[in-house]
């Protein structure tokens, strides 16, 4: 339970940090805990997970859970004790997997979406493998029924101290035995560990580029937070790198600034729930992942705060306006300071605290609609 918390104060000492948590994030409890984290170290979270067909009431198919238990039966020396030498390793298993049990696969995929705004899917297996050897679901079909009897007499009482105790002793013994006389099958529906590394690899990649797309529209809208036009970190990142060459004082302002971790989530608010409502955001839902241009006219920055003038143009003939009374992309800001404080920065140009670089003629980029 303080892994978590480790993390977030490893985010405090380095907050321009990529972490990559090798943690089990099991249950909604947890989900929880990193959004709070997320937003007290004003972090962004991808979840990664297993790739599966799911059943109709959970999101992981009983062929993914055949290999998660086949792998920990082949582990040793595990820190958490759960591996070959743990008596009752099946049934931890199936503790996990009951931890999904009422959602499939689309419900778990769209939850973990509209908390963290994104997702990885790591390939398990082959997707034109042979079915399930009977044997194999038997056991697992086996094992869940003994599961239920169990935890509706015992909730999550150790399975060797209750009435099952011997049921699930021999359980435990013949899903190993079961298990092994198909260890062909299930290493050969497993896809290669390299292929899996490298579909990740390239989806954490799009994440961080801000290229991701959610796999489906059909979202429920009401919901996000707010409505936003994603914008390419590369050509922000360009455009930035040309007014400090133009601008001497640019240079100055930028040049002690990570200005690409501040950028990882480069966005146009369209419209805030808090601000403008449920059904404002919900009313650019027609407008999800249709690419957007956006007139870029200028830079405006503070001792604390950076932020380019950007108005959004128009899909299909419809003119995408912002609800913001100053749209505008928040580049940076200092720790101390919100990022909904960037608003605030025309005021501070009229009162002398903040400067405008116009940008002139004003560049365009494309972005994409998203949802957070």
């Amino acid at each position: 339970g303080k892994y978590w918390g480790k993390v977030a104060d490893e985010r405090r000492k380095k907050p321009y940090s990529i972490l990559l948590a090798d943690k089990n994030a099991p249950n909604e409890e947890v989900w929880l805990q990193i959004e709070g984290m997320c937003r007290s170290t004003k972090a962004s979270a991808i979840p990664v997970v297993p790739e599966s067909e799911g059943t109709e009431s959970n999101p992981f198919s009983l062929d993914a859970l055949a290999v998660f238990i086949y792998r920990v039966l082949q582990r040793v020396n595990h820190p958490g004790n759960l591996d070959q030498s743990s008596p009752n390793a099946g049934y931890v298993l199936l503790m996990f997997y009951h931890l999904y049990d009422g959602k499939n696969r689309k419900e778990f995929e769209t939850d973990l979406i509209e908390r963290f705004g994104s997702l990885v899917k790591m390939p398990l297996l082959e997707p034109s493998r042979p079915p399930l050897p009977a044997t194999v679901k038997s056991i697992l079909e086996e094992g869940l029924n003994l599961y239920d009897l169990h935890s509706r007499r015992h909730q999550r009482l150790e399975p060797s101290k209750g009435t099952y105790a011997k049921e699930w002793t021999k359980w435990e013994k013949q899903l190993r035995g079961t298990l092994f006389e198909n260890k062909d099958y299930l290493n050969s529906v497993q896809v290669p560990f390299e292929f899996a590394v490298g579909r990740v690899v390239e989806q954490l990649k799009a994440v961080a580029k801000g290229e991701y797309a959610p796999p489906s529209a059909e979202r429920r809208f009401g919901t996000f937070v707010f409505a936003a036009i994603s914008l390419p970190v590369t050509e922000i990142l360009s455009l930035l790198d040309g007014l400090s060459s133009k601008h001497p004082g640019v240079g100055d302002f930028l040049r002690d600034k990570n200005m690409k971790t501040g950028l990882a989530r480069a966005h146009l608010t369209l419209a805030h729930k808090r601000s403008h409502g449920v059904a404002a955001v919900s009313s650019y839902g027609q407008y999800l992942n249709r690419g957007v241009p956006v007139n870029i006219s200028g830079l405006v920055y503070s001792e604390k705060l950076a932020a380019l003038e950007a108005e959004p143009g128009a899909v299909d003939g419809d003119e995408m306006k912002s609800l913001n009374e100053w749209p505008h992309v928040t580049l940076w800001t200092d720790r101390s300071i919100a990022a909904r404080e960037a608003n605030a920065l025309p005021d501070l140009v009229a009162e002398g605290k903040a400067v405008r670089v116009e940008i002139d003629p004003p560049v365009t980029v494309t972005g994409v609609v998203k949802f957070f």
